[in-house]
């Protein structure tokens, strides 16, 4: 559709539907997660394994087209887990692997379909599971772009920026872009012009909850759920 049609009392209704469905079927499944995470089409986010940890106010936006997936396995009793920072959003089709270990710091920027994985999960010789293993650290307010690969023993530092479609083989230092295949640092970031993290949107004066209400109010005003209906049943060039 051209535009959004739906009323917003129903906007609010399914973001009460998700926070309820998420409560009860996602948390759970965490070793921990702090208060005010948010999940879009809850039911598309996959977690499966021990050891999954989330600081606050975790966003994941997932569809059905593109699942969000976090998977813990452990090889032989290892030491394999994920971690995320404080205030940190996951795109839709996001996946992270681990084997031995994935820590991503504060105010982190998950793109859609990035792949972190910690492990090769077969051996070019020997294709046994987990083949090479790894841990990546990942700092905070860091920016991964589209369909970027991390890949095992990588560290990437704090306020530093991938570039879409960037294989990530190596480390990458703070306060730097990176991009290409293998990714390379590019560009360097001056850190004394200062950075504003995603934690902004939760620790400044006004709140993420007031912005989204305000933003959702402008964007779905004049609605109503008779005209909801004719855009989805029979659309033409207003909708």
């Amino acid at each position: 559709m051209r535009r959004e049609h739906h009323p917003i009392w129903l906007e609010r209704l399914t973001d009460r539907a998700y926070r309820a469905w998420a409560g009860h079927f996602l948390a759970p499944q965490f070793d921990a997660l702090g208060p005010g995470a948010r999940f879009l089409s809850p039911r598309h986010v996959r977690l499966q394994g021990p050891d999954i940890r989330a600081g606050r106010d975790l966003h994941i936006f997932a569809s059905r087209d593109a699942p969000v997936s976090l998977c813990v396995n452990p090889y032989e009793g290892g030491a394999g887990h994920i971690t995320l920072g404080d205030y940190c959003i996951l795109s839709p089709g996001a996946r992270l692997r681990s084997a031995v270990g994935i820590d991503i710091g504060h105010s982190c920027m998950l793109a859609e379909r990035v792949l972190i994985t910690d492990a090769d999960w077969h051996d070019l010789h020997h294709r046994i599971f987990p083949g090479k293993t790894a841990p990546i650290r990942i700092g905070s307010n860091v920016w991964i772009g589209d369909g970027v690969t991390i890949c095992k023993g990588v560290t990437i530092g704090d306020n530093s920026v991938v570039g879409a479609g960037a294989v990530v083989t190596r480390d990458v230092p703070p306060n730097s872009v990176a991009a290409g295949n293998p990714a390379r640092v590019v560009r360097e970031l001056d850190p004394s012009a200062g950075f504003t993290p995603r934690a902004s949107l939760f620790e400044g004066t006004v709140h993420y909850d007031t912005l989204k209400a305000d933003y959702d109010r402008d964007r779905l005003a004049g609605n109503s759920l008779s005209h909801w209906l004719r855009a989805r049943l029979f659309p033409d060039k207003r909708s």
